[in-house]
């Protein structure tokens, strides 16, 4: 293993370190994305749902002292789970329920044409829903039939039906059945053999295309039929296209003389076109909105239209370009109120629940999703301490909806997460599209590794979402590839696409912001009650204690018997535990090494013994002790003091006294199930984060400051140390660490003078003592195993009189028969392996192994006659 604390490398960190504008242009100039995506990866933590307290955690089996037992099930949160701040946002009482997509089944690409702007920018610059409203004058149309003077009654006849015409349609309202009245008026007018009738289209990028309503219909043909085909045209091409394009009506007696007819449609359905007329239908403005077309007139001189059809036609479109520009209005109306409907259905699913961030998320991202037809959606929320992270990260896939009601089967590896666009759209506040990421230039990224995940990702929208009053960006919603829902292929967002996710993206800041102030008040309202039921509780010793321990001798450590691993507190009394742990400090040298007030340790003492519940059966006061011991063993007759710095000595000796305090005699799930304030605080090892802050609480208190004579980086580095071994007793983080230490031991690859082995060796060293109740001898094993099914047995009361459940057999008292089967397992699965490899470390730790198979022969015997019926558990 690579030695990455050599004196070699300490010396380039530290010039680095001095040289900070040389480092800095150097890791511009040379960090790949696979770097600055790791360091992004390393700042953030992925929101999972949180597992039902149902499937929370098993407790833990005889004599541990974490309150998580090793299980599958036992971390509430998957392993892509980065944390930076261990105090999870999420109270662990809400449940995770599904995104609740809008029950309206619609899709984002029903909007893709020209409607008004979703959201515009004020006169401020800020996107706003509201505009000024826009009236345009219609102008007054002048007469239709084109002719003066005296009409005869031909004309006025012809008139007449005319109007008669127009009057049948001016009512109607939906296009398609505006469109084939409009064709059975033509056919009466002009009596050709097949008409098409094409409305004029514009997609959200304003590009114009012509989409048949009719095509190639003949006289008899129903609604039905005629609405059966839709044929897209290209605009400016062919007759159709030219006549849109130019406003010009065209006549034409031989189709296959005038270079724009296109004869394939003839060859393939074998129609014989001869004369066409074409003609545009404008509305009130004069803007062409579609083309009529009427194919091979059915009686005239060589099957050509007149003149005087031309005439009627042209003048019946100009009433129809009027009433069918109507009715498009109607249409882009109806087609805008189901779009605000969408956003209204979004609002209500994001401000319905706002109690739980992960909750808000996933609603969004399944919204999102479900409408937008994309693969994948990233939400990234801002990190308020940092401009260039994120603390958090959500990501969906398209795959996952189908799981809304259940928790994400797998989890999500942050390191596989693009931040580099995210980190872009956050800087420029603005919008980002990128059609193809392989082809864009403006990322140098998106080149660097052709195998990367980054290689998946073709088309990519990202837009920012701020808070409130839209002045600071709270978070980037990412969607990828586009999939197109006739063919499953993927394709670019359009401008519809960035129109409606920058709408999401204002409730959805409204939403985040709001859930972010909820949980903020509610964390500091359960804070609160906490410290408040602390404070009533316990208190730091008085005066007249510390100044009657501080003249009392202290007996030596032989006496005591602090030397020998077989060492019992049951002999002792509570004044002789105190001076017992006095002794152990100045026997390490403590007090000198880092100029501790002698009174300021007496005080310590007292204070911790005093925050450990008395009501408790074993994880008190004598129980904190007896860790000490193990560790004060360890270190002197175990010899391991010779390969620790003074500061972990102290660290593990403080970590040790103080790793169950306030211990309420109940473990993480009861406390998670049971709905207490500290389930709102800590979303994974709830206790051992509590006895963590109570062990700050009390080191900060006047007169507890035994840490004070350490200089300010020596400080850190202890309450770090500190941290990590009082959450190292959490036997779910130490199932998940002990494979790789037993495999550096075992291949002889643990180097002393690596930093993550000697945090490893400390963590394993914890739990070596908090457990080491089980190599005891096999009188005070047997003691000490009646205390923790005591304790035990009290939270399975609990468990039945409060949340109604029925307790696992550790915590039955109905199954107190198993206990020397599960002591034997227990052995087995968390023991022995680790006596074996700390003995291989140091053989002078070897009485630790031997104990415990001493207990294990006498658990195994004591199970056996259970099984027959000679006793009854620990009888």
């Amino acid at each position: 293993m690579e030695d990455r604390c050599s004196p070699e490398n300490e010396r380039m960190e530290a010039w680095l370190d001095d040289h900070l504008e040389f480092t800095h242009s150097y890791f511009v100039k040379k960090a790949s994305r696979e770097m600055v995506n790791a360091w992004f990866a390393e700042r953030a933590h992925t929101i999972q749902p949180s597992v039902p307290k149902e499937n929370s955690s098993q407790q833990r089996t005889h004599h541990s002292s974490s309150d998580h037992c090793p299980s599958s099930n036992s971390t509430i949160l998957p392993s892509a789970l980065t944390l930076l701040d261990n105090r999870c946002p999420s109270p662990a009482t809400v449940p995770s329920p599904a995104p609740g997509t809008p029950t309206r089944k619609i899709s984002a690409s029903e909007f893709d044409r020209p409607l008004r702007p979703i959201v515009v920018k004020d006169s401020e610059g800020s996107l706003t829903f509201l505009r000024d409203s826009e009236r345009e004058p219609v102008p007054l149309c002048g007469s239709v039939m084109g002719e003066d003077g005296d009409g005869s009654g031909r004309r006025l006849d012809r008139c007449t039906r005319l109007l008669e015409l127009v009057k049948e349609v001016s009512s109607h309202l939906d296009v398609t059945a505006l469109c084939h009245k409009i064709f059975l008026h033509i056919n009466e007018l002009i009596t050709a053999d097949r008409y098409s009738l094409f409305l004029v289209g514009e997609d959200s990028s304003n590009r114009k295309f012509l989409v048949s309503r009719l095509f190639d219909v003949a006289e008899g043909s129903t609604l039905e039929e005629s609405s059966s085909s839709c044929i897209r045209l290209e605009w400016n091409k062919g007759i159709v296209g030219h006549v849109a394009s130019t406003g010009q009506p065209l006549n034409i007696k031989n189709a296959y003389e005038d270079p724009r007819f296109n004869a394939e449609v003839d060859l393939i359905t074998g129609y014989k076109t001869q004369s066409i007329l074409c003609l545009p239908i404008k509305n009130h403005r004069g803007e062409v909105v579609g083309v009529a077309q009427a194919i091979n007139k059915k009686c005239g001189e060589d099957g050509a239209f007149t003149e005087q059809d031309e005439k009627d036609f042209s003048a019946y479109l100009a009433f129809s370009g009027i009433v069918l520009h109507n009715a498009q209005l109607y249409e882009t109306s109806q087609l805008e109120n189901r779009r605000n409907q969408v956003l209204l259905d979004l609002a209500r699913l994001i401000f319905e629940e706002q109690q739980c961030l992960e909750v808000v998320l996933r609603k969004i991202a399944g919204t999102i999703l479900s409408f937008m037809q994309a693969q994948a959606c990233t939400v990234f929320i801002a990190d308020d301490d940092s401009m260039n992270s994120f603390s958090s990260v959500f990501h969906m896939e398209h795959e996952e909806l189908a799981e809304v009601l259940e928790a994400p089967k797998r989890g999500c590896d942050v390191s596989q997460i693009n931040y580099m666009y995210a980190q872009y759209v956050k800087n420029t506040m603005q919008p980002l599209n990128i059609t193809d990421v392989t082809k864009d230039q403006r990322f140098p990224w998106t080149c660097e590794s052709a195998d990367h995940s980054s290689s998946r990702i073709k088309s990519l929208l990202c837009t920012p979402i701020r808070n409130g009053k839209k002045d600071k960006v709270i978070g980037v919603c990412q969607l990828v590839n586009k999939t197109d829902e006739a063919s499953s292929s993927i394709k670019s967002f359009n401008r519809n696409d960035e129109q409606f996710l920058e709408a999401f993206a204002i409730f959805c800041g409204l939403g985040i912001q709001n859930t972010q102030m909820y949980e903020t008040v509610e964390r500091a309202m359960a804070k609160q009650e906490v410290t408040l039921e602390v404070l009533s509780y316990h208190a730091s010793a008085t005066e007249e204690e510390t100044r009657e321990l501080q003249v009392t001798t202290v007996p030596s450590a032989q006496s005591l018997r602090l030397l020998d691993f077989s060492f019992s507190d049951f002999d002792l009394s509570d004044a002789e535990t105190t001076l017992a742990t006095i002794r152990m400090f100045v026997d390490l040298n403590l007090i000198q090494n880092f100029q501790m007030k002698y009174t300021n340790l007496c005080q310590w003492v007292l204070s911790v013994r005093k925050n450990y519940r008395k009501n408790v059966a074993y994880h008190n006061w004598r129980h904190a002790l007896n860790t000490a011991q193990c560790m004060f063993a360890l270190l002197k007759s175990g010899c391991l003091q010779n390969y620790l710095n003074d500061l972990e000595i102290l660290a593990l000796m403080i970590a040790t006294l103080c790793h169950d305090l306030d211990h309420r005699g109940v473990n993480n799930s009861y406390i998670q199930r049971s709905d207490h304030p500290l389930a709102q605080l800590y979303c994974h090892s709830t206790m051992e984060h509590h006895h963590f802050d109570q062990c700050l609480m009390i080191l900060n208190s006047p007169g507890n400051q035994i840490l004070s004579g350490l200089s300010l980086a020596e400080y850190k580095t202890t309450l770090k140390m500190i941290e990590k071994a009082i959450l190292a007793t959490d036997l779910a983080l130490y199932m998940k660490r002990r494979e790789e230490f037993f495999e550096l031991t075992k291949n002889n690859q643990f180097v002393w003078e690596d930093d993550h082995h000697r945090d490893l060796l400390r963590s394993m060293l914890m739990t070596a003592c908090d457990i080491s109740a089980i190599t005891k001898p096999w009188p005070v094993q047997k003691r000490i195993a009646e205390l923790v099914a005591t304790e035990f047995f009290e939270q399975g009361d609990k468990e039945r009189r409060e949340l109604n459940i029925e307790p696992i057999d550790l915590m039955n008292r109905e199954k107190r028969d198993k206990i020397p089967s599960m002591q034997v397992s227990f052995i087995d699965a968390i023991c022995i392996q680790l006596y074996e490899t700390l003995a291989g470390l140091s053989e002078h730790c070897s009485p630790l192994l031997e104990g415990c198979q001493k207990n294990r022969q006498h658990w195994k015997r004591l199970a056996e006659d259970c099984e027959k019926g000679l006793v009854n558990g620990l009888v």
